[in-house]
């Protein structure tokens, strides 16, 4: 029979529930505790994410960086959890003097072993460095703080034992994108070095801080140029590391001056800054230099070609005024070789070059070209041989100008009108008075002290072709000329017109604005040479019209705008004779000489001698020369005048015999010979007082009441007479003949052609029967001069 097998029994202890519960209990414990650990770190990871490590780790770090070469203050350390330790708010100093902060850097992701770290040993590897942001605090010159970036940099940097590394650091500063590698070797007996002032930290940082403010105006429209960085050296030596820089650009912006395909490489080794090229060009021209500056002497050399627009690219560094009137029609060449002292507080360059302008204008006046040589050494200023081409002519010159000597050597056929924009205002003005058909030629050596024209003396000589000054031609004229102390005087003048020459000297003042002539000789026209003097005296000189230019002698001085100290004398002798109208007629001087003196507003003229119709004049006038003062005062005596040309140049009537004396003094203003007032003497004698047309109807008078009388010539008359207001009074006419007298006042309206006169008749001879009727004898004269009215005033 088969074996019936039995249910095992299964027998529980009675601890078995406990050690249940132990167990769960234990389970729970163990998850408190992971989830209590997973809690603690991430709470801590959260704390040191967001507050940080404490002062004793980033103290602990920065001693690792000032081991490594690099002097910095930690602001915040905290944990990434995708980075590591991030250090924030980074200052970096100065390796030399922690008192001066060199950048400020926003977060910085370290490499530490921890290892290390745990043994207290070196235990930062590297730096990694992301989108993070540097400042550098630079101020301007205004003390003002510079906002100087450096942006969105990424870099990785190693530190090897006594080694710093930069595999590749990139970043944009100032809108310029910076890419720089390189290594920095820390020794160990590395030690800072002594503390400087802030006022020598401010005077090392000037030329970063010029080159920031320089790099802050400039814009880039085709994006950002590119500038390479690769340096090496000792951390200790810093001023002796390698440095090889190139910098690339394709448009850089400035103001309204753009820079193309700019290309530049430099290198910095051994205290020495080579720049091997620099070049870009504008649109217009090219820019090509290179130099390099020696720290040691403090000095630099370059070299320097360029054809670019020239005033563009000076208006864009602020430098453009002394160009502000000059245009460019097309890029001007420089080039300039020498070298720049910077060992003392002032600037020794020594400078040499060549300039070459095309077709250019200045201030207006438009240049075909322009060449010079030039050297400057700072104080010493040398342009030889420069050439300026206008279409009317050439100006060569040489310049030399140096501490108290200035030297100025001239040789111009260019018209002056092309110059007279770069001249002194005096010199201008007295150029804008001139004209020419034929430019001068001059040729001038000048001296001085310095660039004023004040202290300038020079000499030289001009000769002038068809010239015009002040309106009145000249055919031709040569002088020596002598300028100093703001004087140009012109010596052994010689000019020449058609009518005759001029010879002499004169100095034009323009600093005591005077005209200073000495034994000026001349046969020219005084009425057109006048206006060379002074234009304002031609009314003064027109009406002596002479029939052939007197001789003329000039000596003395003759002050414009206003001065007060003229005194000019001018002697004229004219052989030929002149013309001159008096009281409506022109009086026909076969020969005259007279002495002129122009003083402050005042002309006097004395010593006039003339022949005047078979006679004589002597006389003097005393003339005012201001518009609004036109006085004047004269005397005349006459003699042996003619009386019948006399009498047939003022009445159309002739006589056959007769001569005129007399004298006369008046004044008067100007031309309006009703305001002459004066008095005199007038006696004809061996005449026909008859001739005169007022008594002319008298002598058929005479001849009616003792027949035959009428016909006898009254061969001598005298009277004393005033004038004023255009009318000759006389109380004392007398006139006698052999058989009668006539005796007579009244007035003679010359201005107005009347007469208002009266006459009594004394009979001589036989007529002395007539005595008791003398009464019956007395005549009035009336009506015009030329027709008289005679008739019995008792009647």
């Amino acid at each position: 029979m088969p074996v019936a097998l039995e249910q095992p029994q299964v027998h529980y202890s009675a601890q078995t529930p406990r050690l249940r519960r132990a167990r769960r209990v234990v389970a729970i414990a163990i998850r408190l505790t992971i989830l209590a650990a997973i809690v603690a770190i991430f709470g801590g990871g959260y704390y040191l994410a967001r507050r940080g490590f404490g002062r004793e780790w980033r103290s602990r770090v920065v001693e690792e960086l000032h081991k490594r070469g690099v002097e910095a203050q930690i602001g915040r350390l905290t944990l990434d959890p995708f980075r590591g330790l991030v250090a924030k708010n980074i200052r970096i100093f100065d390796y030399r003097n922690r008192e001066n902060t060199l950048a400020l850097i926003s977060e910085v992701s370290l490499d530490i072993n921890y290892a290390a770290l745990i043994h207290h040993e070196p235990f930062l590897n590297a730096l990694d460095v992301r989108e993070a942001q540097i400042t550098f605090p630079i101020k301007t010159a205004e003390g003002k703080a510079s906002r100087a970036q450096l942006t969105n940099l990424r870099a990785h940097i190693y530190f090897p034992p006594k080694q710093i590394y930069v595999s590749q650091a990139e970043g944009t500063f100032c809108g310029i994108r910076l890419s720089a590698t390189g290594q920095l070797i820390k020794r160990g007996d590395y030690q800072p070095s002594a503390s400087i002032t802030p006022e020598e930290w401010q005077k090392r940082l000037s030329p970063a801080q010029r080159v920031v403010t320089e790099l802050q105006k400039f814009s880039f429209p085709a994006g950002p140029p590119s500038l390479q960085l690769k340096f090496s050296g000792d951390i200790a030596e810093l001023e002796n590391a390698r440095v090889e820089a190139t910098l690339r650009g394709e448009r850089l912006q400035r103001g309204s001056y753009e820079i193309n395909n700019l290309s530049a490489a430099a290198e910095w080794n051994k205290q020495r800054l080579d720049i091997a090229h620099c070049e870009w060009n504008d649109g217009k021209g090219a820019f090509a230099g290179r130099g390099d500056w020696n720290r040691e002497n403090n000095t630099a050399k370059f070299q320097i070609h360029s054809t670019l627009d020239l005033r563009a690219f000076l208006d864009a560094f602020g430098l453009g005024e002394p160009l502000t009137e000059t245009e460019f029609h097309s890029s001007p060449l420089v080039e300039v070789t020498g070298s720049i002292s910077f060992a003392t507080n002032r600037l020794r360059p020594d400078i040499i070059g060549h300039a070459a302008f095309g077709q250019f204008t200045y201030k207006g006046v438009p240049f075909s070209d322009l060449t010079a040589d030039f050297s400057w050494d700072g104080e010493r200023t040398l342009v030889r041989d420069l050439r300026v081409r206008h279409q009317t002519g050439q100006l060569r010159a040489d310049l030399f100008d140096a501490p108290n000597d200035f030297r100025l050597n001239v040789e111009s056929t260019i018209s002056p009108d092309a110059v007279r924009p770069v001249l002194p205002v005096p010199a201008n003005d007295f150029l804008r008075d001139w004209q020419w058909q034929r430019f001068p030629t001059i040729r001038m050596a000048i001296r001085g002290t310095d660039r004023n024209p004040a202290s300038w003396r020079g000499d030289g000589t001009a000769v002038l072709g068809r010239s015009r000054f002040r309106g009145t031609w000249m055919n031709g004229a040569n002088t020596r000329i002598h300028f100093v102390d703001g004087a140009l005087t012109c010596e052994d003048l010689q000019v020449t017109r058609d009518e005759g020459t001029g010879s002499g000297s004169f100095t034009y003042d323009f600093k005591r604005h005077e005209v200073r002539v000495s034994n000026i000789r001349s046969s020219l026209n005084p009425a057109e040479v006048i206006f060379w003097v002074d234009p304002k005296t031609w009314k003064t000189v027109v009406p002596y019209k002479f029939r052939r230019p007197p001789n003329v002698i000039a000596n003395g001085v003759y002050q414009f705008r206003g001065g007060k100290n003229t005194r000019l004398e001018i002697k004229i002798d004219g052989a030929a004779g002149m013309d001159y109208v008096f009281l409506g007629k022109t009086l026909p001087f076969d020969r005259v000489s007279a002495r002129l003196l122009f003083s402050n507003d005042r002309l006097q003229i004395t010593d006039v001698r003339a022949d005047l119709l078979a006679g004589t004049l002597r006389g003097t006038a005393d003339i005012s020369l201001p518009r609004t003062d036109p006085r004047y005062r004269a005397s005349l005596s006459i003699s042996e005048i003619n009386f019948p040309r006399l009498t047939d140049l003022y009445y159309n009537y002739k006589t056959a015999q007769g001569v005129l004396r007399g004298t006369y003094e008046f004044t008067g203003l100007g031309s309006d010979w009703r305001t002459m007032r004066g008095s005199g003497k007038v006696e004809v004698s061996n005449g026909d007082v008859f001739a005169i047309p007022i008594f002319g109807p008298l002598s058929g008078i005479l001849n009616h009441i003792l027949p035959g009388s009428g016909y006898s010539i009254a061969h001598k008359a005298s009277a004393e007479f005033t004038v004023e207001n255009g009318i000759i009074h006389t109380e004392d006419f007398e006139a006698a003949g052999s058989l009668f007298s006539m005796l007579g006042n009244g007035d003679i309206h010359f201005l107005d052609d009347k007469l208002d006169f009266n006459l009594r008749l004394d009979m001589k001879g036989p007529g002395v029967l007539l005595m008791p009727m003398y009464k019956l004898f007395e005549y009035a004269g009336e009506g015009s001069l030329k027709k008289p009215d005679w008739h019995p005033k008792r009647f």
